[in-house]
């Protein structure tokens, strides 16, 4: 399964919610991996996932493959959007 999805904080992806973004990953049985143009990153691995460059604005699709595949993607898109409800709400 996949899912399209935009970065949409302003800061993007940078340390703190990448680790977040990683450690949401981590708790899936499934593979997750970001297809960002044509390159892939492992979604499990939080140097690949900065090395991505996921800035704000910036699409791609989380590709997951496994028993809990659904879920992650579905777990994983809200988490993106939580990330801008955080910097609006601590005005980062």
């Amino acid at each position: 399964m996949h899912r399209e999805v935009e970065i949409v904080n302003e800061m993007g992806l940078h340390a703190r919610p990448a680790a977040e973004f990683v450690r949401c990953v981590q708790r899936f049985q499934s593979e997750i991996i970001i297809h960002k143009d044509a390159e892939k990153f492992n979604a499990g691995s939080i140097l690949e996932v900065l090395s991505a460059c996921l800035d704000c604005g910036t699409k791609i699709t989380i590709h997951a493959t496994g028993p809990d595949e659904e879920t992650a993607l579905q777990h994983l898109a809200e988490l993106l959007i939580k990330f801008k409800e955080q910097e609006q709400t601590h005005g980062r």
